[in-house]
């Protein structure tokens, strides 16, 4: 098969297309002819030598059809979306024309959209999807501020809370993709520059309710400042990058009442985040009543429909 590897850690260059044997499912596997993928902003920093694990062909989520269920489950050419699971970081990932992902990482899907289409929606919707419904409790009634909200999970994020009923605060650095936002139902947009408390508690006074913070440590204590109490602050990404958060105390940096809570995407299809708790494409959420929507996002198909680039992400 041919497969996208990491010939060595470096800038997108260093991706070369090879010829490797196709993966062999073990017990447990699923073999998945993949059809598209999407590309994450965890990738890159695997891409680069900057994550503990990382395996040669990257790519933790894909789209396409069972190629071989050794258990007999499900048939061959059932349209199926694999995500997390080891793939790209334990084992190899999704960019490639074949992968074998675990059975409890593996949804099959009944839709119409293109791959590429379809290949912008699962890991960012899943795990937008599992920090709102789980760390967050996101409510109808509250106020989310969505920091990094123009990455593809910050897109979803929006895109869900939106279809809820929540009123969704948004962050971007750059100006012009406010409307992008606005189209995805962002009541309010903020531009990021990495200390913005003040012009979140001008907008909701007292603070919001919730904010999911995929900028990570480098606005922590401003996400925190944002935040009323009572109120929960979920971090699930790190834009701003992966450094630590420079003397930080909770007895001088955590506002009383305040929840602080991590959510990782790899844990999506264990045993306490499994697939089959997240509705599938199209679902109709209780509140507005709107379907949730796709939102674009890089992805790639490996039959030849290039929409984006293994690269970096954006805030």
């Amino acid at each position: 098969m041919r497969a996208i590897v990491i010939s060595k850690n470096g800038e997108p260059d260093v991706l070369q297309i090879r010829e490797l044997p196709d993966p062999v499912p073990g017990d447990g596997d699923l073999l998945i002819r993949v059809r598209a993928f999407g590309v994450n902003h965890a990738e890159t920093h695997m891409r680069k030598g900057e994550w503990a694990e990382a395996a040669q062909v990257s790519g933790i989520e894909c789209v396409g059809t069972i190629a071989h269920d050794p258990s007999g489950g499900l048939a061959e050419g059932t349209t199926v979306a694999a995500i997390m699971g080891g793939m790209g970081r334990t084992r190899n990932g999704s960019y490639a024309e074949y992968v074998a992902a675990p059975i409890t990482n593996v949804a099959k899907l009944d839709t119409t959209l293109s791959w590429p289409d379809l290949a912008a929606i699962p890991e960012s919707y899943a795990t937008a999807w599992s920090t709102l419904h789980g760390n967050l409790a996101l409510q109808p009634e509250h106020t989310l501020l969505v920091r990094g909200a123009t990455s593809a999970l910050g897109q979803a994020a929006v895109n869900i809370a939106h279809a809820l009923g929540a009123t969704v605060v948004a962050t971007t650095r750059r100006r012009e993709r406010a409307e992008l936002l606005r189209s995805l139902g962002a009541d309010h947009v903020v531009i990021e520059d990495g200390s913005i408390a003040d012009n979140v508690r001008e907008l909701v006074p007292g603070g919001v309710d919730r904010v999911l913070d995929l900028v990570g440590n480098s606005v922590l204590r401003d996400s925190l400042r944002a935040t009323r109490p009572d109120g929960r602050v979920c971090q699930a990404g790190f834009l701003g990058g992966l450094g630590p958060v420079d003397q930080f105390l909770p007895i001088a940096d955590m506002p009383s009442g305040v929840q602080f809570s991590f959510f990782g995407s790899f844990e999506v299809g264990t045993e306490h985040f499994p697939i089959a708790a997240i509705p599938p494409p199209g679902h109709r959420l209780e509140g507005r009543g709107r379907r949730v929507q796709r939102q674009a996002s890089a992805r790639v198909s490996l039959r030849g429909d290039r929409r984006g680039a293994p690269g970096d992400g954006e805030q």
